[in-house]
């Protein structure tokens, strides 16, 4: 029995000039979401646009369906 498997896979690590979509996209949720758990009290209109998109669960609640905060 085998403890570790290797896997074939490849590292690759792009260019900072490189103009990705998906990288820009989580830097525009990931700040707000970040805001919003760091100062709960601070008005934060793109947060309050974002969380309406995610999962809310039976509960009708962000947290802990559609965001995880993690300590």
């Amino acid at each position: 029995m085998q403890l570790f498997e290797e896997y074939p896979l490849r590292i690759v690590i792009a260019d900072k000039k490189t103009n990705s979509e998906g990288l820009q996209l989580a830097d525009l949720t990931a700040r707000p979401a970040g805001l919003s758990v760091l100062r709960p009290e601070q008005a934060n209109r793109a947060w309050n646009l974002l969380k309406g998109k995610l999962f809310t669960g039976s509960a009708g609640c962000v947290t802990g369906n559609g965001m995880k905060v993690f300590p």
